[in-house]
């Protein structure tokens, strides 16, 4: 049986990490993601259908890799994202569990072949 990210129910995904970041083409190292992120339909001023489907990746695909750091326990987890125009590209997301805390948190997503 696959493993799921653990206390997925409390997922969380910052508006900043969306909108500054995985969403910003202005800013590097950053921008391939996003430009590859909006090409599939994903838009800024709606960061919260992004951040859901992030949320809904980590549910529908297992944990392929976690590793222990300073800060917490890091789950790799890949598969497909539901996008707004249908493609539903594979990509990867990362989520840390910070030391004496609960939810997953979102550190970054990339597509599967970078």
């Amino acid at each position: 049986m696959s493993k799921q990210l653990p206390n997925i129910e409390f997922a969380q995904v910052d508006q900043s990490k969306v909108v500054d970041y995985l969403l910003n083409t202005e800013k590097m190292p950053g921008a391939a993601k996003a430009r590859f992120f909006k090409a599939f339909g994903f838009q800024s001023d709606s960061w919260e259908q992004m951040a859901s489907a992030l949320v809904d990746h980590a549910f529908e695909n297992p944990v392929v890799r976690e590793h222990a750091s300073r800060f917490g326990i890091k789950y790799e987890v890949e598969g497909a994202i539901k996008t707004p125009d249908g493609r539903n590209p594979r990509i990867w997301t990362v989520w840390q569990i910070d030391k004496d805390r609960l939810a997953p948190r979102l550190i970054t997503a990339y597509p599967s072949d970078i």
